[in-house]
């Protein structure tokens, strides 16, 4: 019997805590504090700034199962390996241990605990940057000769250098080992390493892939090799080597290397099952079968269509499950549109109305030993997805009347030109039998069709849709979309810089204030934090007057004048909330064990205490300047907005 997903994730886990390793829970999908993205798209993202030498509370090794969902895969999906959400089974050695350490321990759980045919398995390394001056990876691909030869297996190396030069060469006999260029193994926040900013850290690579041995596609290159993409090879994990920062000088060797390993864990458990296909593995299929009963169709039959549903219920069941729900703005539009695109397809397999429910229950029992929330919420879950489906389901009937009105207007049309296409070529537009770009955007913002369904309709009718036409309006839409979310409050912090964290340490010592003066009914509702100001909203049901705001100003001052230590612990969800003395907000967008940060006074005396996942200063004595509150007003029923800043003394 095969290994399954949620196995692995548990040997894994096991594994790397015998190394040594603590391991951490999963941080939330929704990314507490970071403006810049909308979800958590990557296991490496929650440990950022440990990479970048903040010391983090379980120590120099950590290890983890990171949920993620990437939004920019919702197209891609329906192949054999997109998905939107996936774990990232993770590692990091922070200044601890390096390359000799971390690539016989992967090597074994792939091939010894997870059971992977070394046969079947290859691996890279950086080829060096000679105009960077930082050399060849030769220790790892050393260390994966040794690895590879108490294996029994081939373990040749090979220069590829790019993409384009490997197609063109190949792969010979014996080679298990192959070098690849910046491009393909470096890795750093900045890219390759001339993009690097004066004081960027990275590191060349070292990627393991899986071979399926299917037929190479030459739309692809000439030969295959291990970083082609026409699918006979999958990456299953990779592990990077932090070890080089830029000077003015080039690169010099960091004093203290990380390790930041990541693998796909339904990658890992499809090459566990030898298919390239990774809706396949248990933590898929078993959604799929439940789709099969429902639908009486077969998977094979229409594999994008299973693949879409199975892969969008299991990221809104996820979402939701995170305190997600399915809206018209940022995460929660995601949600809908997962939910939306998949009850096209679940018409397409004939799935009966109302069933959505059912079919994100199969993904809770699936994941729910690992992930309790799920279960905990079984009810809402279920409730949001069932709402979220009839609600479409509504709004779909008013877009066929809506689709019906344009379908005569364009028959009215075409019988004023004898019913002969007209073809607008200045405009290299389309034909009179055809929805219009702008009909086709209409039909999309006022009433939810996907442009697939809106085609869908539209072959049924014998019409056609200007498709191009209509990928112009979305992209201006998405831009004045853009401009607009520049404009609107957002939450989180602006970036890491020093003075942005030192305001987002003052909000805390403001938020202690308020509770102090108003009373603990004051809670955070929302905050946005730059380098200039903090804006904070709070649950108050009226105008806070002037006198208190310089009572509250004068109490912030006090505690920056006399100065303490800023401390962080961690602790489980459970024991945090039950503990009176820590004030939060947003509990379900935290994991299962939370940071507490506490400030104390010169004295020792503790001036605040709140769960917050973002970075802060170490002592208040460096918050520099005067606290100062701007304006006090109304944000929403129920909750007001403050503005401060910190003056210079």
């Amino acid at each position: 019997m095969s290994i399954s997903g949620n196995q692995i994730r548990e040997k894994y886990l096991q594994f790397m805590k015998d190394n040594g390793h603590a391991i951490v829970p999963s941080a939330a999908l929704v990314p507490e504090n970071d403006p810049t993205t909308l979800f958590t798209g990557s296991g490496m993202q929650p440990l950022v700034p440990y990479l970048m030498g903040e010391e983090h509370p379980k120590g120099t090794r950590i290890a983890d199962s990171q949920k993620c969902f990437r939004a920019e895969d919702i197209e891609e999906v329906g192949d054999l390996s997109h998905t939107t959400f996936f774990e990232m089974l993770g590692n990091w050695s922070l200044g601890d241990y390096f390359k000799k350490e971390q690539i016989p321990w992967i090597a074994q759980f792939y091939l010894d605990e997870v059971g992977l045919n070394p046969e079947k398995f290859y691996v890279t390394a950086f080829i060096g940057d000679q105009a960077a001056g930082v050399p060849k990876d030769t220790e790892a691909a050393e260390i994966w000769q040794a690895v590879l030869a108490q294996k029994g297996v081939s373990n040749g190396i090979a220069d590829m250098g790019s993409a384009d030069e490997a197609a063109k060469r190949g792969m010979q006999d014996g080679e298990r080992i192959f070098y690849y260029n910046a491009d393909e193994n470096w890795w750093s926040r900045a890219g390759v390493p001339e993009n690097m900013p004066i004081g960027e850290i990275g590191g060349g690579d070292s990627e393991m892939f899986y071979d399926f041995g299917t037929e190479h596609d030459p739309k692809f290159g000439e030969h295959c090799h291990p970083a082609c993409d026409c699918g006979r090879f999958m990456e299953v994990g990779n592990s990077v080597f932090m070890e080089y920062i830029k000077t003015e000088n080039g690169f010099d060797k960091l004093p203290a290397q990380n390790v930041d390993f990541g693998g796909g864990l339904e990658r890992i458990a499809a090459a566990a099952i030898n298919s390239p296909d990774v809706y396949k593995v248990d933590l898929l299929w078993n959604v799929i079968e439940q789709i099969q009963t429902l639908s009486g169709k077969q998977y094979e039959e229409n594999t994008h269509a299973f693949r879409v549903i199975t892969d969008h219920i299991r990221g809104a069941v996820f979402m939701i499950g995170d305190g997600v729900l399915p809206g018209n703005s940022e995460q929660g539009y995601f949600v809908r549109r997962l939910l939306r695109r998949s009850v096209r397809f679940a018409d397409i397999l004939e799935v009966p109305h109302g069933e959505f429910k059912n079919i994100a229950n199969s993904v809770i029992e699936t994941y729910k030993d690992h992930y309790p929330n799920l279960d905990e919420k079984r009810v809402e879950i279920a409730n949001a997805i069932s709402t979220e489906e009839e609600q479409f389901r509504k709004t779909i009937e008013k877009g066929l009347k809506q689709f019906h009105k344009i379908e005569v207007q364009i028959h009215v049309q075409s019988k004023k030109v004898d019913g002969k296409t007209v073809v607008d070529k200045e405009a290299g537009a389309v034909a009179k039998k055809a929805i219009s770009a702008q009909n086709a955007f209409d039909l999309f913002t006022t009433y939810g069709f996907p442009i697939e369904l809106t085609e869908e309709i539209a072959t049924e009718k014998g019409l056609i849709v200007d498709r191009a036409g209509f990928e112009k309006l979305m992209e201006e839409h998405r831009t004045k979309s853009r401009a607009g979310a520049e404009q609107k409050f957002k939450g989180g912090l602006a970036d890491s810089s020093e003075i942005v964290v030192q305001y987002h340490t003052a909000t805390h010592l403001m938020l202690a204030a308020l509770r102090h003066f108003l009373g603990e009914h004051v809670h955070q509702a929302g905050s946005n934090i730059t380098g200039e100001r903090l804006r904070f909203d709070f649950t108050h049901p009226q105008k806070v007057e002037r006198e208190t705001l310089d009572k509250i100003e004068q109490w912030v001052n006090d505690k920056i004048q006399n100065p303490g230590e800023v401390t962080i612990e961690m602790m489980s969800k459970i024991e945090a909330e039950a503990d009176p003395s820590v004030e939060g907000s947003f509990w379900d967008r935290y994991p299962d064990e939370v940071k507490v940060y506490t400030m104390k006074t010169a004295d020792g005396s503790v001036v605040s205490r709140e769960l917050c996942g973002g970075p802060h200063i170490e002592h208040l004595s460096e918050i520099t300047g005067t606290f100062k509150i701007k304006k006090e007003e109304s944000s929403s029923a129920g909750v007001r907005r403050i503005k401060a800043v910190l003056l210079e003394d």
